[in-house]
């Protein structure tokens, strides 16, 4: 039994390695998209007085 699983993940490890490679990918562009999404909804005018607040302190 051991031997046959071990024989498994040998020939079909690289594909399940391949697909959690995948899902990390798709999940991190969904983290960019929302801070994207987050970024671009602050007006010009917030966003200088963002920087304003930064350069002070």
């Amino acid at each position: 039994m051991v031997r046959g699983a071990v024989s498994w993940l040998r020939s079909h490890g690289w594909k399940l390695f391949g697909l959690a490679g995948l899902a990390g990918v798709a999940a991190t562009g969904v983290v960019v998209a929302r801070a994207e999404r987050r970024r671009r909804a602050y007006t010009p005018e917030e966003i200088r007085a963002r920087l304003h607040e930064r350069a002070g302190a």
